[in-house]
């Protein structure tokens, strides 16, 4: 028999070879459109909106839950693999509205880097601003791309200068914008020296790339005018004496963050970001659990889960949790370790994704993020090895900011309520209380368009129309602390006292004074805002 192990690619090259990335943004900033553009690039599509499927081509995008189209907005996370170049991109989507914070943050742990996007006109907003703080807590490196150019944006230093003052952290150009809005041409590619063209005629085209040997190269005369050629030399000899220098170390290090400019929906400026993103990104890094740090090159699989998606297909009332593997090579079949059960379980249908598309996948390696199909098993949080008891950290849950009493227009339909609510709050979408006294749930969620999420998916996905009425309780904090004092403090405010869907105590509040009476009364007992889901 003829040996071809000498062609399998090895587990290093492989490795080395992922881009394990996500795409944050405040909402309107251009992050689903720059998704497609990357997908479009790597081949995954033909043209932006429609992905490439066999059979039929269909219409999907990375935003496939019904009210994500109907809204134009990012709820929930998608994971999409795809190539480029020599490399494999495994990029998450995140949800762009504030009120969805908590599944960005969580995806945030499953990725070894991040892109931001910010709009040419409005530079660093709110939630740009937030997002970053969380990628800094994670020390993410983070590349810049600078959106709309072909629009009335600011001028390059005044938008350099809020990213350095607003963000506390260094920026260096990668590209120059030449022109902006109707004058805007294109871009000088700073740490390529070329110029690239951009044709508004057809945005799915690959733009023009000229290469040039510096700015004093006569080709440049050719296709710049006279004005903005001299604008551009000006502007880049300020910059090169205003601004650092590109270093890669400093960018893996999150102290400096390397800019792009571009205009995602007409293709321009994609191309040579997602080369940074290969050329300067990380591949996968070590990652922590509580007993000691798993480097991706071990030879055995381990991964957490860090996103639950219910009903991706409601034909088949499917739950399929992401997981991203932390160390080794994966095979279909391959029997893991539940550390959370302590079973074995077998992954014979893990699939790679492409938006609301799903391919079977034989292998996978130490960085991609896979999807495994399952009936409700496997948690955010859940470990899963080859035999050893680890359990991967710093994957949160927060205190919601808003409780609401939720009922079934049909009193009848209790249990299928509260079937779907418990559903929910596996797959993260929002935390679900079951008061020690009274009747029904109480659900919390960081702001309000959940609860109108909540509200369309069960009745979408469930058949099941409900409502959402004021609670009595504005806040909830976990209990923990040793037995004995718990209970003593459960004993004391039954009336407060819930359990969240996993069985652990919750303390429910009407007013901070609450809070502030059970620590001076019960100085023993913790009252956290934040779980850690290592589980």
């Amino acid at each position: 028999m003829l040996d071809t192990s000498h062609n399998r690619p090895s587990l290093p090259t492989e490795i080395a070879r992922r881009r394990t990335f996500a795409i944050i943004s405040h909402p309107d900033a251009g992050k689903t459109t720059l998704t497609e553009k990357f997908l479009l690039y790597g081949g995954a599509i033909q043209m932006a909106g429609q992905v490439r499927a066999k059979g039929e081509a269909r219409r999907t995008r990375s935003d496939f839950m019904q009210m994500e189209k109907d809204r134009g907005i990012s709820v929930s996370a998608s994971a999409m693999s795809f190539d480029f170049d020599r490399f494999r991109f495994n990029l998450v989507d995140t949800p762009g509205h504030s009120d969805f914070s908590e599944d960005t943050y969580r995806t945030l742990t499953a990725v070894d880097a991040a892109i931001m996007v910010i709009d040419g006109a409005k530079g660093v907003e709110s939630q740009t601003r937030k997002l970053f703080e969380v990628c800094r807590l994670r020390d993410l490196p983070i590349l810049t791309f600078c959106n709309k150019m072909d629009r009335e944006a600011r001028e390059t230093f005044e938008i350099i200068d809020e990213i350095q003052e607003n963000l506390a952290i260094d920026v260096t150009p990668a590209s120059w914008p030449i022109g902006q809005g109707r004058e805007f041409i294109g871009c000088y590619d700073i740490l390529n020296d070329r110029l690239e063209l951009m044709d508004r005629a057809d945005r799915n085209r690959v733009a023009e790339s000229i290469r040039i040997e510096g700015l004093d190269d006569p080709e440049l005369a050719a296709h710049v005018p006279a004005d903005l050629l001299a604008q551009l030399r000006d502007e880049l000899e300020m910059a090169r004496g205003l601004l650092p220098e590109f270093d890669r170390e400093a960018v893996l290090n999150g102290s400096m963050t390397p800019i792009w400019f571009g205009s995602a929906i007409n293709s321009f400026g994609v191309r040579e970001l997602m080369q940074g993103m290969a050329d300067y990104g990380p591949p996968p890094q070590v990652l922590h659990t509580d007993k000691r740090d798993v480097a991706p090159e071990e030879t055995a699989v381990t991964g957490f889960v860090f996103k639950v998606q219910a009903n991706m297909d409601p034909k088949h009332r499917d739950r399929v949790a992401f997981l991203r593997l932390a160390s080794g090579h994966f095979h279909r079949g391959m029997k893991l370790l539940h550390v959370r059960a302590g079973k074995t379980m077998a992954v014979s249908n893990p699939v790679l994704f492409l938006a609301s598309d799903r391919e079977l996948t034989e292998e996978a390696w130490a960085g991609d993020i896979i999807g495994i199909p399952n009936h409700g098993q496997l948690r955010i949080g859940d470990t899963l090895t080859e035999g050893e008891a680890l359990r991967f950290t710093g994957i949160p849950s927060f205190a919601p900011e808003l409780l609401r009493t939720c009922r079934a227009g049909d009193p009848m339909k209790a249990k299928h309520l509260e079937k779907a609510l418990m559903q929910f709050a596996e797959e993260g979408a929002a935390k679900v209380f079951k008061p020690t006294y009274g009747s029904g749930f109480i659900v919390g969620v960081v702001g309000a368009l959940q609860f109108e999420v909540l509200a369309s998916r069960i009745e979408l996905e469930y058949g099941l129309p409900v409502r959402f009425e004021g609670s009595q309780f504005t806040s909830a904090r976990w209990v923990a602390g040793d037995k004995p004092k718990v209970e003593a403090f459960v004993a004391a405010n039954k009336a407060h006292i819930a359990t969240d869907h996993d069985g652990d105590l919750v303390y429910l509040t009407r007013l901070q004074w609450d809070i502030d009476r059970a620590i001076r009364d019960y100085p023993d007992v913790q009252l956290t805002a934040t779980k850690e889901m290592m589980v």
